[in-house]
């Protein structure tokens, strides 16, 4: 109840707004004891960021890592501290490896040749996973822990709003699923 809220604006698909939001953060000096990446974009079409990367994958994932890799001072300041990194069990369905084994960076922002968006959302919520991972392993002994969470199959969100199909998808599947 005596909680101040300020809303401050960062766009996950600009490395620079990233930054910029970062810097802006840090110049407030107040503590982060929990930050939680949840942005998300899903069954978008193809589209290249001012960074030149794939969007999904920079919405989804790069975004959200690089802004933990710029408050991680803070966060460690302020320990104890969490990141919640908000994923999904679509990471089962996909691999970020070649056939040699190697993680392919060529997987993780497609050309528009190779691109499918469902894939792209897949592998873009696999390294979220991953990099929650490596987080708590790195952080974890500076009293920073971090969490990669489901938040249920098919939860009412307008996610799928990019294409009538997942839309369609969405609805049906819905009543036979997990969900809050």
């Amino acid at each position: 109840h005596k909680a101040k809220v300020e809303a401050m604006t960062l766009d996950l698909a600009s490395l620079q707004s990233v930054q910029h939001f970062a810097e802006a953060f840090k110049s407030k000096n107040v503590p982060l004891h929990i930050l939680i990446c949840n942005a998300a974009v899903f069954g978008a079409p193809w589209c290249l960021t001012e960074d030149d990367l794939e969007s999904t994958f920079q919405v989804n994932h790069l975004g959200h890592f690089y802004l933990v890799q710029l408050l991680k001072d803070v966060l460690r300041q302020s320990s104890p501290a969490r990141v919640v990194v908000v994923s999904s069990e679509s990471h089962r369905f996909t691999e970020i490896k070649d056939s040699s084994g190697k993680l392919d960076f060529n997987l993780l922002s497609p050309s528009k040749k190779e691109y499918w968006a469902m894939l792209a959302y897949n592998r873009s919520k696999l390294c979220n996973i991953l990099f929650s991972n490596e987080l708590n392993r790195r952080l974890s002994p500076h009293g920073v822990t971090s969490n990669s969470v489901h938040p249920g199959n098919m939860i009412y969100s307008s996610i799928h709003r990019n294409w009538w199909v997942y839309t369609l998808l969405f609805t049906l599947a819905r009543p036979f699923t997990k969900s809050m």
